[in-house]
């Protein structure tokens, strides 16, 4: 039995969800109850996230290329015209890369930087005057922020600098009824990171660090976010929920 946490008809938009923690976050607020769109990057990915909506009963899927400086603002109205409204925002969409120090270049740093904190900061702005007065605003950030790893330094840094724009965020928009928290996942398994995974000896290294002795999956992530989301975390704003197994502990 699915709990109910007072999100029907909640008109909700998730960004980047075809597939992974997007994909997970999305099907867990329509199954309880609330209407969504996702997005995704365009044309090249348009046919999968198609049949990732039709799947999970979303009622929309927008594209929005997040690198574009416009982006955000025009998929925060287009979600508005397809949903009647907005409620819930859920900033998901991220780039990511797998780099040394000696390997960052300044093109991939404009990219991380230009949709992982630019284009957040863009949609957030762009949904408040829908989100007045009992919107909720959930930021995507990842326990690389407290546990860097050293092949994910520029990506480590873009979550910092979202969960310290999070929490101030928060503390604006609060007067407006707007609450804004932050969901940090650390080790999940997803299709990014499967052929990674399925090494035995790279899997048993990976758990070895993480306290609750597993890899965490999208559904750990996604009840979480529904709470998130939800009345029942009415009293929340400013606050991070890292999702990670204990893994920031050690």
């Amino acid at each position: 039995m699915t709990p109910d946490f007072g999100l029907h008809g909640a008109p909700t938009l998730v960004t980047g969800g075809r597939r992974g923690l997007g994909r997970a976050i999305a099907a867990a607020l329509v199954a309880c109850g609330a209407r969504v769109a996702i997005s995704h990057e365009g044309a090249h990915d348009s046919e999968e996230t198609e049949a990732t909506a039709r799947a999970i009963g979303a009622v929309a899927m927008l594209p929005g290329d997040l690198r574009r400086p416009n982006a955000p603002a025009e998929l925060i109205a287009e979600a508005a015209a397809a949903l009647g409204g907005l409620r819930i925002l859920v900033c998901n969409a991220a780039a990511e890369r797998r780099e040394s120090l000696t390997e960052i270049t300044p093109e991939g740093m404009d990219l991380l930087w230009a949709v992982n904190v630019r284009a957040t900061l863009g949609l957030v702005r762009a949904a408040i005057p829908l989100l007045d007065q009992g919107g909720r605003v959930l930021l995507l950030g990842s326990v690389q922020a407290m546990k860097p790893n050293p092949h994910q330094l520029a990506y480590a840094a873009t979550k910092a600098a979202l969960c310290n724009m999070g929490r101030d965020l928060a503390k604006q928009l609060a007067p407006r009824g707007i609450a804004v928290n932050i969901l940090s996942p650390g080790a999940i398994e997803t299709e990014g990171n499967a052929q990674a995974l399925a090494d035995p000896a790279y899997r048993a290294a990976a758990e070895a660090r993480i306290p609750a002795g597993r890899i965490g999956v999208p559904d750990d992530v996604a009840g979480a976010a529904v709470f998130l989301c939800s009345p029942a975390a009415a009293y929340l704003t400013g606050a991070e929920l890292i999702v990670d197994g204990g893994l920031a502990t050690g």
